[in-house]
């Protein structure tokens, strides 16, 4: 089934996204071909794998991860609506980390072949890829100096902080909740902390009326306090590229 159509597309009425131009839509959709619904802890994408396709988050949320050789997990971040998967596929051969669904997930699905006439039609899109790549970049170089620099309690305020500026963004939020339907151990293994840990740090910042993570969704009742905790500057909403 074709799905949405990429001129109807719910994310590009968002603010967060940049706009399309007309030639650069009719282009997206004969990129696009078709859509993947998928259901909570199904792996979209696999470490090791060439997957043919790479894809769009339309709705829902999923988690990067990779296992290392002792079968721990290690979540490098989580994917949001409009985020892009499979892009390291496409330039690298293979996956180096895996993609699973942490909700029921609706994915615009493109042919990883047609990547490179996007460099060769439209460079300004292409530009958009080197970006996405760029900030993905920056956001694992924030995610080291936490494991590096910043205790348990200052890793979760950071983590929090920045995931209700992303979802607030593209938004999700509604009287003052974002949805946040991952698990605490998702949050525990992409800091680098135990479970205890992680659910003894979140009671405290409950309990400080900083922050209140519960049923699926995330309020955070003093950001800037919060903020400050976790020695990091309110960041304003970037506008970006929307594949």
């Amino acid at each position: 089934m074709p799905g949405t159509s990429c001129k109807n597309c719910p994310l590009r009425k968002r603010s967060m996204f940049l706009p399309f131009t007309e030639e650069e839509l009719a282009f997206m959709e004969t990129f696009k071909t078709g859509e993947l619904k998928v259901d909570p802890r199904t792996t979209i994408l696999l470490e090791g794998s060439n997957s043919p396709q790479l894809y769009t988050v339309l709705d829902g949320m999923g988690t990067r991860y990779t296992t290392l050789e002792n079968g721990k997990r290690q979540v490098i971040n989580f994917l949001f609506p409009g985020d892009f998967a499979g892009l390291q596929a496409g330039i690298m051969g293979e996956m180096k980390h895996s993609v699973e669904a942490s909700t029921h997930m609706t994915l615009c699905v493109f042919r990883r072949d047609d990547l490179w006439e996007v460099f060769r039609r439209y460079p300004e899109r292409a530009y958009d890829l080197t970006w996405i790549g760029a900030v993905e970049e920056h956001f694992l170089g924030e995610t080291i100096a936490s494991l590096g620099q910043r205790d348990a309690t200052q890793r979760i305020a950071w983590a929090l902080v920045r995931i209700y500026e992303r979802l607030k963004a593209a938004g999700l939020e509604k009287d003052g909740f974002v949805p946040l339907p991952f698990r605490q151990q998702d949050l525990a293994d992409a800091l680098g902390l135990s479970l205890v840990h992680t659910n003894k740090t979140l009671k405290a910042l409950r309990d400080i009326g900083l922050a209140q993570w519960s049923e699926g969704q995330l309020e955070l009742l003093k950001v800037e306090d919060l903020a400050s905790l976790a020695m990091i500057d309110l960041e304003r909403p970037q506008a970006r590229p929307l594949m």
